[in-house]
């Protein structure tokens, strides 16, 4: 069991795991859905659930029951969209052998994980549960439960799927912003307290934003394959300087909207903790400055991907801090 612990906890370290560590049914799993950045799922539902709890929730048991099924719900269809982005990737002759994708990870399809079937079997098993736990709220709580779950499931799958293909058009990144920013968090508050005031849709805006960041720096990573490949994210059609600059503006503008929110008590003040990460705010925005090494550091698990990797370590000391505030302003010593 402790090999297992440590081929699981590699895996959400690195997104890899080791030659030589023998793959096991979860391993194989958490690699095919790319379970290492499911965190950032869980701290969108984490700012939900708190917020709603702020709030003032009538039913504490009931609250919490909604909270863990969404988050539960929201992990799988995490998991579900990175599945379906691979496949439509492959299948589009995007993800191959000599793209960032296939080289950073393991690719469920192009390294032998599982076969299509498989996929999109797992695909469509993973969504009747969503789907059920989306009816269980329409029926508990009310019909917003099952639009924001459409919602979400449509940006997700036509991320890639044709006819829109989002993330080749420049949208991907919008649509990120808004399913880890307005839908669960908004979504999850709503499934608990039954309503969704405008503070927080402005409240779920700062997270949304630095999850968008982690896009950004992948696309940022994979520019010129793109640009290749005729994969016109963001940063492509921005060109790679302007891509960087944007970047930088939008990590800046999660501390801004934290400001804002906090001064017209949208958030509470305990949530500016989250200056605390403003030093890897300045180490993030030293390395966007800076050119990609032409070669990986030692140890660095998911070359080619570097400015991503950054991102990421930034979003989730953010998240962190953001989440602790709002615990912290749950407590009535801190209370202002």
């Amino acid at each position: 069991m402790f090999e297992l612990l440590k081929n699981w906890k590699e895996i959400i370290d690195t997104t890899n795991l080791s030659p030589g560590r023998k793959m096991d049914f979860v391993s194989k799993w958490l690699l095919a859905t790319r379970a290492s950045v499911f965190s950032m799922t869980i701290t969108s539902v984490l700012i939900g659930t708190l917020l709603a709890f702020i709030q003032g929730v009538t039913d504490v048991k009931r609250a919490v029951l909604n909270a863990v099924l969404t988050a539960f719900a929201l992990v799988l269809a995490h998991a579900s969209n990175n599945l379906i982005n691979d496949y439509f990737d492959y299948k589009q002759g995007v993800d191959t052998p000599d793209y960032p994708r296939t080289q950073y990870s393991p690719h469920p399809l192009a390294s032998g994980l599982m076969s299509e079937k498989k996929l999109l079997m797992v695909f469509f098993f993973f969504g009747i549960i969503e789907l059920s736990i989306a009816a269980y709220f329409y029926k508990t709580v009310g019909i917003w439960a099952m639009v924001f779950a459409i919602a979400g499931f449509l940006l997700s799958v036509f991320y890639v799927a044709p006819p829109f293909k989002l993330k080749y058009n420049g949208l991907g990144e919008l649509a990120i912003f808004i399913i880890w920013g307005p839908l669960i968090t908004v979504g999850t508050y709503y499934v608990i307290n039954g309503n969704m005031p405008a503070k927080i849709w402005f409240a779920s805006i700062p997270y949304g934003l630095v999850v968008m960041n982690v896009l950004l720096g992948k696309h940022i990573d994979k520019y010129e394959k793109d640009k290749e490949k005729g994969v016109k994210t963001l940063p492509v059609v921005l060109g790679l300087k302007n891509a960087i600059i944007f970047t930088k503006i939008n990590t800046g503008l999660f501390f801004i909207s934290i400001i804002i929110c906090v001064f017209f008590k949208v958030l509470q003040p305990l949530t500016l903790l989250v200056f605390l990460a403003w030093g890897r705010f300045m180490t993030f925005i030293n390395i966007m400055s800076k050119p990609k090494p032409e070669t990986p550091p030692e140890n660095f698990p998911v070359w080619p991907l570097w400015y991503v990797v950054w991102a990421f370590w930034f979003n989730k000391r953010a998240g962190e801090l953001f989440v602790l505030g709002l615990i912290l302003s749950l407590i009535p010593w801190f209370k202002f």
